[in-house]
């Protein structure tokens, strides 16, 4: 009797403290998981949703939401810091209140923030003010510097991301996808894509 009393307060301790969850994000697909998902897994976290996305807005996020959609009550979503679960103010709030409306709180390992307690809530509000203001500064001062750039005459726009001529070029040359992906800093997938391109469309 006694163990089975022993065993169901265990069970119950387990339920109640809940499970540590996951999530890793970078803004390219040519950006590395491996530090967050080494720092979680540090953390103790078994599952890890990851994804590659910008987190300036929500849209096309679809690990967030699964992440979201599998809290329970006691579980514990967690992160390396607060800009990989989102840069604005708003977003920030949002996924806050859903975490808790699911009975689950956020956890972020870098900056020490534990939404479980009142101190902890109210330190990730003053975090995500700060993280929020940091974007709007940064986009502010890439602004202005286009700006200049554009009175004295030397902005030239935006390197294209993806630079299909020499991707061709590399190949003819007899580089591999892999050795061409190092080459250009970019994803294989991309490499890929844009030599299958070339092929359907021969110059």
């Amino acid at each position: 009797m006694q163990a089975k009393t022993a065993r169901k307060a265990a069970a119950e301790a387990t339920q109640a403290s809940g499970k540590l969850i996951g999530y890793a994000r970078v803004s390219t697909t040519d950006q590395d998981l491996t530090v967050q998902r080494e720092a979680l897994r540090r953390a103790g976290v078994g599952v890890i949703f990851e994804e590659k996305a910008s987190g300036t807005k929500r849209d096309g996020r679809t690990e967030l939401k699964k992440v979201l959609s599998v809290l329970g009550k006691g579980d514990a979503l967690v992160v390396t810091r607060l800009d990989r679960l989102g840069r604005s103010l708003r977003d920030l709030a949002n996924i806050a209140h859903e975490i808790e409306e699911t009975g689950a709180h956020l956890k972020v390992l870098e900056q020490s923030v534990d939404t479980s307690s009142a101190a902890g809530r109210a330190f990730f509000g003053m975090l995500a003010t700060f993280a929020a203001f940091e974007t709007d500064v940064r986009r502010e001062r890439q602004l202005e510097g286009i700006a200049m750039a554009k009175q004295e005459g030397v902005y030239k726009g935006g390197k294209p991301r993806l630079d299909r001529e020499r991707v061709k070029e590399l190949s003819d040359n007899g580089l591999g996808p892999a050795a061409i992906a190092r080459e250009l800093r970019m994803a294989r997938s991309s490499v890929y894509r844009l030599l299958g391109e070339a092929a359907e469309c021969p110059a």
